[in-house]
């Protein structure tokens, strides 16, 4: 019986998501002994799960809703610069202007999320192809917007010129590390707790919990499980569809200011082009399937995937004196993601 338990498990969780978090592990235990200091590793992952989580985050109401991974993030992380820029443009700082900057980055996810949601609804059964040329589109669309928009604070604009947004905007003096830095707990000389950022992240979660278990939420459900049954008991399966977009697109432009935050610059022009690939990898690697995935996925295949990018540049590059972390990277990223979509698998409550 014991035995039977152990296989289903391994059928349901998969081998690949095993042999990674064995690897992890593996990393753990090996780094004190290629002179890794353990505390600033296990600092840097946890600066990385706040500054990441949301975005993972984002993927959950789409594949809940039948729309499958959200490879059209971008979405939402251009309304989350969008935001950021109006607020550096306004001259809010500290707290104020991270939280101006979810404001003004509400409307345009809502926008954004609802014409973006709109499309998937024709193309239904080709929405990850078709989502992810939307994220490439509308990248390539705002960098020539953000050479033409009418933004003039000094601190964005190229100097030579006097209008354009620059590539890489510092947040110094505006909310960098507003979060990393709120109740930050320091143990020793190496290691800090980023309190505020993952109270931050634990509150998005309980919101998206909150949401999933609310009327409209159980109805989202309903029709990513079976939109025919969903359909019959009078749910209108393209209205849950959208707003589990809306919904995620909204969540993508809380989650790109978090990292702004954390990450102390905006990054504008191609930087979002790729930005969907580690979310779409780690809510997988946490043991989502394609259209079901839960707030211990994210939580789970977050840690997991950003343990992996911080402890292998240090570990495996002292072992074997060469850089492998790209190349690992990629590795999981795309090895999760063509697993995922070639099997099916059981979701994590």
């Amino acid at each position: 019986m014991i035995n039977q338990r152990i296989k289903d498990f391994i059928v349901d969780f998969g081998w690949p998501r095993l042999i990674i978090f064995f690897f992890v592990v593996a990393l753990f235990i090996t780094a004190p002994f290629v002179g890794v200091n353990i505390d600033s590793s296990f600092k840097d992952v946890l600066v990385r799960f706040g500054q990441n989580g949301i975005m993972v985050l984002a993927m959950v109401p789409m594949m809940q809703s039948g729309s499958g991974l959200n490879f059209g993030l971008p979405v939402g992380i251009v309304a989350g610069l969008l935001g950021s820029t109006i607020s550096m443009q306004c001259r809010f700082t500290g707290l104020a202007g991270f939280t101006m900057a979810i404001l003004f980055s509400l409307p345009f996810s809502v926008v954004f999320g609802w014409l973006y949601g709109l499309l998937l609804n024709k193309v239904k059964g080709e929405e990850m192809t078709i989502a992810m040329y939307i994220g490439f589109s509308i990248v390539t669309f705002m960098a020539i917007m953000w050479l033409m928009l009418p933004f003039s604070n000094p601190t964005m604009v190229w100097g030579y010129t006097g209008r354009g947004l620059r590539t890489t905007i510092t947040l110094d003096g505006y909310w960098a590390r507003i979060l990393n830095n709120f109740l930050v707990v320091k143990i020793g000389p190496f290691f800090e707790f980023p309190t505020g950022s993952i109270l931050f992240f634990a509150l998005m979660a309980a919101i998206m919990w909150l949401f999933m278990r609310s009327r409209t939420g159980t109805a989202l459900t309903a029709v990513g499980s079976n939109p025919d049954f969903a359909r019959a008991g009078g749910v209108s399966v393209d209205r849950c569809r959208i707003i589990g977009v809306i919904i995620s697109t909204i969540f993508g432009a809380v989650g790109i200011l978090t990292y702004q935050q954390s990450f102390g610059f905006i990054q504008l022009y191609n930087a979002p082009l790729y930005m969907a690939f580690p979310a779409v990898a780690a809510v997988l690697l946490g043991g989502a399937s394609v259209n079901k995935a839960g707030i211990l996925n994210v939580v789970v295949g977050t840690f997991l995937f950003q343990s992996i990018l911080t402890m292998t540049p240090s570990v495996i590059n002292n072992i074997l004196r060469t850089d492998m972390s790209e190349v690992i990277r990629i590795l999981i990223s795309n090895g999760m993601i063509i697993y995922a979509l070639t099997r099916r698998t059981k979701v994590t409550k």
